[in-house]
Protein backbone atom coordinates (compact mmCIF):
# COMPACT_ATOMS: atom_id res chain seq x y z
CA UNK A 1 0.00 0.00 0.00
CA UNK A 2 1.36 3.38 -1.03
CA UNK A 3 2.31 5.57 1.91
CA UNK A 4 3.25 9.19 1.98
CA UNK A 5 4.68 11.46 4.63
CA UNK A 6 2.15 13.87 6.09
CA UNK A 7 3.03 17.51 5.75
CA UNK A 8 3.15 19.89 8.70
CA UNK A 9 -0.49 20.67 8.03
CA UNK A 10 -2.61 19.07 10.73
CA UNK A 11 -6.20 17.89 10.32
CA UNK A 12 -8.71 19.55 12.62
CA UNK A 13 -10.38 16.17 12.89
CA UNK A 14 -7.27 14.91 14.62
CA UNK A 15 -7.25 17.86 16.97
CA UNK A 16 -10.90 17.63 17.94
CA UNK A 17 -13.23 20.57 18.53
CA UNK A 18 -11.64 23.96 19.12
CA UNK A 19 -13.82 26.18 21.25
CA UNK A 20 -12.03 29.49 20.77
CA UNK A 21 -11.86 31.23 17.38
CA UNK A 22 -8.61 30.63 15.54
CA UNK A 23 -6.31 33.42 14.45
CA UNK A 24 -5.58 33.85 10.75
CA UNK A 25 -2.10 32.46 11.34
CA UNK A 26 -3.45 29.39 13.11
CA UNK A 27 -5.97 28.81 10.37
CA UNK A 28 -3.22 28.93 7.77
CA UNK A 29 -1.10 26.47 9.71
CA UNK A 30 -3.90 24.00 10.32
CA UNK A 31 -5.71 24.19 6.98
CA UNK A 32 -5.69 21.51 4.31
CA UNK A 33 -4.99 22.71 0.81
CA UNK A 34 -7.07 20.96 -1.86
CA UNK A 35 -6.75 21.53 -5.59
CA UNK A 36 -9.67 20.64 -7.86
CA UNK A 37 -9.61 20.16 -11.62
CA UNK A 38 -12.99 19.65 -13.33
CA UNK A 39 -13.01 18.70 -17.00
CA UNK A 40 -16.23 20.37 -18.12
CA UNK A 41 -19.29 22.08 -16.70
CA UNK A 42 -22.52 20.10 -16.74
CA UNK A 43 -25.06 19.10 -14.10
CA UNK A 44 -23.56 15.72 -13.15
CA UNK A 45 -20.00 16.98 -12.69
CA UNK A 46 -21.19 20.17 -10.98
CA UNK A 47 -23.16 18.05 -8.51
CA UNK A 48 -20.12 15.82 -8.06
CA UNK A 49 -18.03 18.85 -7.05
CA UNK A 50 -20.70 20.26 -4.75
CA UNK A 51 -21.10 16.92 -3.02
CA UNK A 52 -17.35 16.79 -2.47
CA UNK A 53 -17.31 20.26 -0.88
CA UNK A 54 -20.35 19.50 1.28
CA UNK A 55 -18.83 16.18 2.32
CA UNK A 56 -15.67 17.92 3.48
CA UNK A 57 -17.74 20.46 5.38
CA UNK A 58 -19.64 17.70 7.15
CA UNK A 59 -16.29 16.25 8.17
CA UNK A 60 -15.24 19.59 9.65
CA UNK A 61 -13.33 21.15 6.75
CA UNK A 62 -14.82 24.53 5.83
CA UNK A 63 -13.53 26.84 3.14
CA UNK A 64 -12.27 30.08 4.64
CA UNK A 65 -11.58 28.45 8.00
CA UNK A 66 -9.47 25.33 7.65
CA UNK A 67 -9.90 24.48 3.98
CA UNK A 68 -8.05 26.21 1.13
CA UNK A 69 -9.49 25.45 -2.30
CA UNK A 70 -7.92 25.96 -5.71
CA UNK A 71 -10.65 25.16 -8.24
CA UNK A 72 -10.12 25.15 -12.01
CA UNK A 73 -12.48 24.10 -14.82
CA UNK A 74 -11.10 23.18 -18.25
CA UNK A 75 -14.47 23.90 -19.93
CA UNK A 76 -14.12 20.73 -21.98
CA UNK A 77 -10.96 21.96 -23.71
CA UNK A 78 -8.27 19.29 -23.48
CA UNK A 79 -5.67 21.89 -24.50
CA UNK A 80 -6.19 23.51 -21.09
CA UNK A 81 -5.58 20.37 -19.08
CA UNK A 82 -1.77 20.33 -19.06
CA UNK A 83 -1.28 23.84 -17.70
CA UNK A 84 -4.22 23.56 -15.31
CA UNK A 85 -2.93 20.25 -13.96
CA UNK A 86 0.44 21.79 -13.23
CA UNK A 87 -1.23 24.77 -11.55
CA UNK A 88 -3.42 22.61 -9.33
CA UNK A 89 -0.72 20.13 -8.33
CA UNK A 90 1.93 22.76 -7.63
CA UNK A 91 -0.31 24.79 -5.34
CA UNK A 92 -2.05 22.00 -3.40
CA UNK A 93 -1.32 19.17 -0.97
CA UNK A 94 -4.29 17.04 -2.03
CA UNK A 95 -5.86 16.92 -5.48
CA UNK A 96 -9.40 16.10 -6.62
CA UNK A 97 -9.93 15.38 -10.34
CA UNK A 98 -13.46 15.31 -11.76
CA UNK A 99 -13.97 13.17 -14.91
CA UNK A 100 -11.56 10.91 -16.77
CA UNK A 101 -9.68 13.50 -18.90
CA UNK A 102 -8.97 15.62 -15.82
CA UNK A 103 -7.84 12.61 -13.82
CA UNK A 104 -5.53 11.45 -16.62
CA UNK A 105 -4.00 14.91 -16.91
CA UNK A 106 -3.38 15.09 -13.15
CA UNK A 107 -1.90 11.59 -13.07
CA UNK A 108 0.56 12.57 -15.80
CA UNK A 109 2.05 15.41 -13.76
CA UNK A 110 1.74 14.22 -10.16
CA UNK A 111 3.11 10.92 -8.82
CA UNK A 112 3.62 11.81 -5.15
CA UNK A 113 0.79 13.83 -3.62
CA UNK A 114 -2.49 12.05 -2.89
CA UNK A 115 -4.90 12.31 -5.84
CA UNK A 116 -8.57 11.41 -5.75
CA UNK A 117 -10.74 11.12 -8.85
CA UNK A 118 -14.48 10.86 -9.36
CA UNK A 119 -16.84 10.53 -12.33
CA UNK A 120 -14.45 8.03 -13.89
CA UNK A 121 -16.10 4.98 -15.45
CA UNK A 122 -13.08 2.75 -16.04
CA UNK A 123 -10.07 3.69 -13.86
CA UNK A 124 -8.06 0.66 -15.02
CA UNK A 125 -8.80 1.14 -18.71
CA UNK A 126 -8.00 4.85 -18.39
CA UNK A 127 -4.56 3.96 -17.00
CA UNK A 128 -5.18 5.61 -13.63
CA UNK A 129 -4.75 2.51 -11.47
CA UNK A 130 -3.58 -1.02 -12.11
CA UNK A 131 -5.94 -2.62 -9.63
CA UNK A 132 -9.14 -1.27 -8.05
CA UNK A 133 -8.64 -3.08 -4.74
CA UNK A 134 -4.98 -2.12 -4.37
CA UNK A 135 -4.13 0.96 -6.49
CA UNK A 136 -0.41 0.74 -5.55
CA UNK A 137 0.16 4.39 -6.38
CA UNK A 138 -0.76 7.86 -5.15
CA UNK A 139 -4.18 7.85 -6.83
CA UNK A 140 -7.62 6.43 -5.99
CA UNK A 141 -11.22 7.61 -6.00
CA UNK A 142 -14.77 6.72 -6.97
CA UNK A 143 -16.02 5.24 -10.21
CA UNK A 144 -19.29 6.14 -11.91
CA UNK A 145 -19.48 3.01 -14.07
CA UNK A 146 -23.13 2.55 -14.96
CA UNK A 147 -25.10 -0.60 -14.13
CA UNK A 148 -25.35 -1.39 -17.84
CA UNK A 149 -27.18 -4.73 -17.49
CA UNK A 150 -29.86 -3.13 -15.31
CA UNK A 151 -30.18 -0.21 -17.71
CA UNK A 152 -30.63 -2.55 -20.67
CA UNK A 153 -33.25 -4.47 -18.68
CA UNK A 154 -34.97 -1.14 -18.04
CA UNK A 155 -34.93 -0.37 -21.76
CA UNK A 156 -36.56 -3.71 -22.49
CA UNK A 157 -39.22 -3.03 -19.87
CA UNK A 158 -40.01 0.39 -21.34
CA UNK A 159 -39.73 -0.61 -25.02
CA UNK A 160 -40.40 -4.38 -25.02
CA UNK A 161 -40.53 -4.59 -28.82
CA UNK A 162 -37.25 -2.76 -29.40
CA UNK A 163 -35.19 -4.34 -32.19
CA UNK A 164 -32.77 -1.53 -33.05
CA UNK A 165 -31.27 0.82 -30.47
CA UNK A 166 -28.99 3.77 -31.10
CA UNK A 167 -26.03 4.65 -28.87
CA UNK A 168 -24.50 8.12 -29.07
CA UNK A 169 -21.20 8.95 -27.35
CA UNK A 170 -17.88 10.74 -27.71
CA UNK A 171 -15.34 8.38 -29.28
CA UNK A 172 -12.52 10.51 -27.86
CA UNK A 173 -13.40 9.90 -24.21
CA UNK A 174 -11.93 6.70 -22.80
CA UNK A 175 -14.71 6.35 -20.25
CA UNK A 176 -17.40 6.70 -22.93
CA UNK A 177 -15.78 4.13 -25.21
CA UNK A 178 -15.56 1.64 -22.36
CA UNK A 179 -19.20 2.13 -21.35
CA UNK A 180 -20.41 2.03 -24.97
CA UNK A 181 -18.59 -1.26 -25.56
CA UNK A 182 -20.28 -2.78 -22.51
CA UNK A 183 -23.66 -1.47 -23.58
CA UNK A 184 -23.26 -2.75 -27.13
CA UNK A 185 -22.31 -6.23 -25.92
CA UNK A 186 -25.20 -6.33 -23.44
CA UNK A 187 -27.77 -5.13 -25.97
CA UNK A 188 -26.57 -7.61 -28.58
CA UNK A 189 -26.74 -10.43 -26.04
CA UNK A 190 -30.36 -9.43 -25.54
CA UNK A 191 -30.94 -9.83 -29.27
CA UNK A 192 -31.06 -6.09 -30.01
CA UNK A 193 -29.23 -4.58 -32.97
CA UNK A 194 -27.04 -1.62 -32.06
CA UNK A 195 -26.58 1.46 -34.21
CA UNK A 196 -23.54 3.44 -33.02
CA UNK A 197 -23.28 7.19 -33.51
CA UNK A 198 -20.07 8.86 -32.35
CA UNK A 199 -19.15 12.50 -31.91
CA UNK A 200 -15.90 14.27 -31.11
CA UNK A 201 -17.39 17.48 -29.68
CA UNK A 202 -20.71 19.16 -29.00
CA UNK A 203 -20.48 20.71 -32.49
CA UNK A 204 -21.16 17.28 -33.99
CA UNK A 205 -24.22 16.44 -31.94
CA UNK A 206 -26.96 18.07 -33.99
CA UNK A 207 -25.95 16.36 -37.24
CA UNK A 208 -25.07 12.98 -35.70
CA UNK A 209 -28.13 12.82 -33.47
CA UNK A 210 -30.41 13.82 -36.36
CA UNK A 211 -28.98 11.00 -38.43
CA UNK A 212 -29.41 8.53 -35.58
CA UNK A 213 -33.07 9.25 -34.88
CA UNK A 214 -33.81 8.95 -38.60
CA UNK A 215 -32.07 5.55 -38.82
CA UNK A 216 -35.15 3.54 -37.88
CA UNK A 217 -34.13 2.99 -34.25
CA UNK A 218 -36.70 2.21 -31.56
CA UNK A 219 -34.89 3.96 -28.69
CA UNK A 220 -31.69 5.80 -27.80
CA UNK A 221 -29.33 4.47 -25.14
CA UNK A 222 -26.91 6.85 -23.43
CA UNK A 223 -23.87 6.14 -21.28
CA UNK A 224 -22.12 8.44 -18.80
CA UNK A 225 -20.56 10.67 -21.45
CA UNK A 226 -19.45 14.23 -20.65
CA UNK A 227 -20.05 15.59 -24.14
CA UNK A 228 -23.58 14.20 -24.40
CA UNK A 229 -24.36 15.21 -20.81
CA UNK A 230 -23.37 18.82 -21.53
CA UNK A 231 -25.78 18.89 -24.50
CA UNK A 232 -28.75 16.92 -23.14
CA UNK A 233 -31.13 19.75 -23.96
CA UNK A 234 -30.41 19.32 -27.67
CA UNK A 235 -30.09 15.53 -27.58
CA UNK A 236 -33.37 15.15 -25.71
CA UNK A 237 -35.27 17.59 -27.93
CA UNK A 238 -34.20 15.76 -31.09
CA UNK A 239 -35.25 12.43 -29.59
CA UNK A 240 -38.60 13.79 -28.46
CA UNK A 241 -39.27 15.22 -31.93
CA UNK A 242 -38.76 11.71 -33.31
CA UNK A 243 -40.89 10.24 -30.47
CA UNK A 244 -37.96 8.18 -29.22
CA UNK A 245 -37.25 7.44 -25.54
CA UNK A 246 -33.76 8.05 -24.17
CA UNK A 247 -32.77 5.43 -21.63
CA UNK A 248 -29.57 5.05 -19.60
CA UNK A 249 -26.88 7.48 -18.55
CA UNK A 250 -26.83 9.39 -15.29
CA UNK A 251 -29.64 10.64 -13.09
CA UNK A 252 -28.84 14.23 -14.05
CA UNK A 253 -28.85 13.45 -17.78
CA UNK A 254 -32.28 11.85 -17.42
CA UNK A 255 -33.75 14.72 -15.43
CA UNK A 256 -32.23 17.23 -17.85
CA UNK A 257 -33.95 15.78 -20.94
CA UNK A 258 -33.94 11.98 -20.99
CA UNK A 259 -36.68 9.51 -20.10
CA UNK A 260 -35.48 7.03 -17.50
CA UNK A 261 -32.39 5.39 -16.05
CA UNK A 262 -31.17 3.30 -13.19
CA UNK A 263 -28.05 4.93 -11.90
CA UNK A 264 -26.14 6.89 -9.33
CA UNK A 265 -26.45 10.31 -7.75
CA UNK A 266 -23.33 12.36 -8.55
CA UNK A 267 -23.82 14.60 -5.53
CA UNK A 268 -23.69 11.59 -3.22
CA UNK A 269 -20.71 10.23 -5.16
CA UNK A 270 -18.89 13.50 -4.46
CA UNK A 271 -19.65 13.22 -0.74
CA UNK A 272 -18.40 9.64 -0.80
CA UNK A 273 -15.12 10.82 -2.39
CA UNK A 274 -14.75 13.49 0.29
CA UNK A 275 -15.03 10.76 2.91
CA UNK A 276 -12.20 8.92 1.18
CA UNK A 277 -10.01 12.03 1.33
CA UNK A 278 -10.66 12.40 5.06
CA UNK A 279 -9.70 8.76 5.56
CA UNK A 280 -6.48 9.29 3.59
CA UNK A 281 -5.61 12.41 5.61
CA UNK A 282 -6.07 10.49 8.85
CA UNK A 283 -4.39 7.22 7.83
CA UNK A 284 -1.67 8.44 5.47
CA UNK A 285 -2.52 5.57 3.12
CA UNK A 286 -4.09 5.32 -0.33
CA UNK A 287 -7.25 3.20 -0.08
CA UNK A 288 -9.11 1.06 -2.65
CA UNK A 289 -11.19 2.56 -5.44
CA UNK A 290 -14.88 2.65 -4.53
CA UNK A 291 -18.10 2.41 -6.55
CA UNK A 292 -21.29 4.31 -5.73
CA UNK A 293 -22.87 3.43 -2.40
CA UNK A 294 -26.40 3.61 -3.80
CA UNK A 295 -28.26 3.49 -7.12
CA UNK A 296 -31.79 4.62 -7.91
CA UNK A 297 -34.48 4.40 -10.56
CA UNK A 298 -35.15 7.82 -12.10
CA UNK A 299 -38.01 8.88 -14.41
CA UNK A 300 -38.44 12.19 -16.21
CA UNK A 301 -42.21 12.50 -15.79
CA UNK A 302 -42.55 15.42 -18.20
CA UNK A 303 -40.88 13.56 -21.06
CA UNK A 304 -42.81 10.39 -20.24
CA UNK A 305 -46.03 12.37 -20.62
CA UNK A 306 -44.80 13.90 -23.89
CA UNK A 307 -44.11 10.39 -25.24
CA UNK A 308 -47.44 9.10 -23.93
CA UNK A 309 -45.79 6.58 -21.63
CA UNK A 310 -46.96 5.59 -18.17
CA UNK A 311 -43.89 4.53 -16.21
CA UNK A 312 -45.50 4.69 -12.77
CA UNK A 313 -45.27 0.91 -12.37
CA UNK A 314 -41.85 0.42 -13.95
CA UNK A 315 -39.29 -1.19 -11.64
CA UNK A 316 -36.18 -3.32 -11.45
CA UNK A 317 -37.10 -5.00 -8.20
CA UNK A 318 -37.73 -3.37 -4.85
CA UNK A 319 -35.79 -0.28 -3.81
CA UNK A 320 -34.65 -2.17 -0.72
CA UNK A 321 -33.24 -5.02 -2.83
CA UNK A 322 -31.46 -2.60 -5.14
CA UNK A 323 -29.94 -0.73 -2.20
CA UNK A 324 -28.81 -3.96 -0.54
CA UNK A 325 -27.23 -5.19 -3.80
CA UNK A 326 -25.41 -1.87 -4.23
CA UNK A 327 -24.12 -1.98 -0.66
CA UNK A 328 -22.90 -5.54 -1.13
CA UNK A 329 -21.08 -4.61 -4.35
CA UNK A 330 -19.50 -1.58 -2.67
CA UNK A 331 -18.37 -3.75 0.24
CA UNK A 332 -16.82 -6.29 -2.14
CA UNK A 333 -15.02 -3.52 -4.05
CA UNK A 334 -13.51 -2.27 -0.79
CA UNK A 335 -12.21 -5.66 0.34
Amino acid sequence: MYRYLKTALVSLLALGTIAAPMSAEAQDQEAINVGVLQFVEHESLDQNYQGFIDGLEEAGYVEGENLILNYLNASGDTANLQSMSENVTNSSDYIFAIATPAAQAIANVEQTKPVLFSSVSDPVGAGLVENLEDPEANITGTTDAGPIEDQVALLQAVVPDAERVGIIYNSGEANSVSEAEKATATLEEAGIEVVEATVTSTNDISQIMSGLVNDDVDAVFTVTDNTIASAMSLVGDLALEAELPIIGGSKDMTLANGLTTYGLDYYELGKQTAGMLVEIIESGEIIPVESADALELVVNEENAETLGLDLSNISLGSEEENTEESEEESSEDSE
